[in-house]
């Protein structure tokens, strides 16, 4: 077995900039930056911290658009209000615009925007009601 070790990987990341005369993109990716070692991002090696959130109706407006060529739908107020309670990233949001992103017609991007609007009904939290009217014992 083989264990990069903290200061394994410093050295390896202050190795590349020592050893060029021009400048490097590194690009580290984590979904928890609170277990990283304050050595690791500190300003100097790691100068540019961007935060990537889930998806917001402007990026979504932006995705349909490029996906769908649709700029205006229906199903976008019921996407506008699903996106303020689901927790769903841009990428998910594509999943549902992509696959039918080449020559699509308005047919076809209804069936996109539906199926994202499922997905969203999915992903938001179980309201308490919801969560009491799914239960075994409301079904008695």
């Amino acid at each position: 077995d083989s264990k990069v070790t903290l200061s394994g990987l410093l050295n390896f990341i202050d190795g590349l900039w020592s050893a060029c005369g021009w400048e490097r993109l590194i690009v580290f990716t984590t979904n928890h930056v609170e277990r990283l070692d304050p050595a690791l991002i500190r300003r100097g090696r790691m100068d540019i911290h961007v935060q990537l959130s889930y998806c917001t109706f402007q990026a979504f407006k932006v995705l349909a658009n490029n996906y769908l060529g649709v700029t205006s739908h229906p199903l976008f107020s019921d996407v506008h209000h699903l996106l303020q309670e689901a927790k769903i990233t841009p990428a998910d949001v594509a999943e549902h615009l992509l696959p039918r992103a080449l020559p699509a017609g308005e047919a076809e991007a209804e069936a996109c925007l539906e199926s994202l609007v499922a997905a969203l009904r999915r992903a938001r939290p179980e309201t308490e009601a919801e969560a009491v009217a799914a239960s075994p014992a409301a079904a008695m």
